[in-house]
């Protein structure tokens, strides 16, 4: 399992002031998800593109305040793909964030990537709860080099933040 990736680092280095107090928690989840990646997909071209979609998945939430969080962290992306001359991948970028809590199996354009980076995202949402055939040990093993460090909890107070703003749409994230 890789422990560090310069991408990631580099992406929230330059996102620390919006993460504040939560960038240990935010990072260590970033690579959660970046792990679990590698170890479905072990193909090496795909690991920068898993470092981007990590890295900027979530990154919304702080950068513009809001559990509606996908777009910002979509034009994040875009913008730094822009800026290190990587434009050819922003539509498996794009496609990787925006459809990463789709609650059924991906299948479209991207379809190795996007549905890599969805699974492991719920692997790690759900605490391993879902696992797509990954064993209980590369879960744990995963939690071990990156603890949790109050993400879910994180997560509730969000969706109940979102809740009393939003009723009839919690998770505005969700796709089917």
């Amino acid at each position: 399992m890789k422990y560090t990736n310069k991408i990631i680092e580099k992406i929230l280095s330059q996102n620390s002031s919006s993460l504040g107090t939560d960038f240990h928690t935010y990072r260590n989840h970033v690579y959660r998800i970046y792990a679990l990646c590698l170890k479905m997909d072990n193909a090496p071209q795909q690991e920068a593109k898993y470092a981007i979609a990590a890295a900027f998945h979530d990154l919304g939430i702080w950068t513009n305040q809001t559990f509606d969080y996908l777009k910002p962290s979509i034009d994040l992306a875009h913008q730094y793909l822009k800026d290190v001359d990587k434009t050819d991948w922003s539509e498996e970028i794009e496609c990787m964030i925006d459809m990463h809590h789709k609650r059924s199996k991906y299948e479209g354009p991207y379809q190795q990537t996007v549905e890599t980076f969805r699974r492991a995202d719920w692997i790690d949402v759900t605490k391993g709860s879902k696992r797509f055939g990954l064993s209980k040990s590369v879960y744990l093993e995963n939690v071990k080099s990156f603890p949790l460090l109050g993400f879910h909890k994180f997560l509730i107070i969000q969706t109940i933040k979102r809740f009393f703003k939003s009723p009839f749409n919690p998770l505005p994230m969700f796709k089917k």
